[in-house]
């Protein structure tokens, strides 16, 4: 599990073809100081599985499905990521609870010179989106300033603008979203009782750990 506060900017230093799936080498000094083999690191929002750590660069496999459902599949060489280990079990919990199970991918719209940033939101995703509520876009915890059917807003403080890819997205690119895994409990809990069919919509398909 993560709390998305994002501990680095990593950079992508080798893309290869392997069975089944690529492999992404990513350079990042700070979460590679304890990492081992078998851990858990959020790379923009997706949790993957480290293969390899060889001094400041870790590896990971990024299957078919976490292609085709994020982003990932864009990123070349000199890409730069977000990064953030797992949660350890009693760390501070600064963000929200992100699982690094991407629901689907948005789009950069604009952002004012306040820092008032759109993204165009997947209708499929809108019902878990609330104002005030959290989503993580890249894998960064947000609180959610205004949403409607197709798009939704955020207010980037300076800093995550500098410590984090989101001040550096142009208008067309593409972000992956997570919305807030307990409202999709409480739809499929509650579902029964409304009379509604929980998972219609898709959005329960989630990219899952790898």
């Amino acid at each position: 599990m993560f709390t998305g506060i994002v501990e680095e900017i990593g950079e992508i230093t080798a893309v290869e073809q392997v069975p089944n799936a690529a492999r992404m080498t990513i350079r990042g000094p700070v979460v590679t100081t304890d990492a081992r083999h078998g851990d858990s690191i959020c790379v923009s929002g997706v949790c993957l599985t480290v293969v390899d750590v060889s001094g400041s660069d870790f590896s990971v496999d990024v299957v078919h499905e976490t292609m085709t459902r994020s982003s990932l599949a864009k990123l070349r060489v000199g890409d730069l990521v977000n990064l953030e280990r797992a949660t350890p079990v009693g760390g501070r919990f600064g963000g929200h609870v992100v699982q690094g199970h991407v629901d689907g991918t948005g789009v950069f719209l604009s952002r004012d010179p306040q820092g008032l940033t759109r993204f165009a939101l997947p209708p499929a995703l809108a019902r878990y989106v609330v104002e005030k509520g959290s989503i993580a876009v890249d894998g960064v915890s947000l609180t959610v300033a205004g949403v409607t059917e197709e798009e939704f807003a955020v207010a980037l403080i300076p800093t995550t603008m500098e410590l984090t890819t989101l001040g550096r997205r142009d208008p067309g690119d593409l972000v992956n979203l997570e919305v807030d895994v307990l409202a999709k409990y409480v739809e499929k809990l509650a579902a029964p009782h409304l009379g509604a069919a929980a998972g219609d919509n898709g959005a329960g398909k989630e990219v899952g750990r790898e």
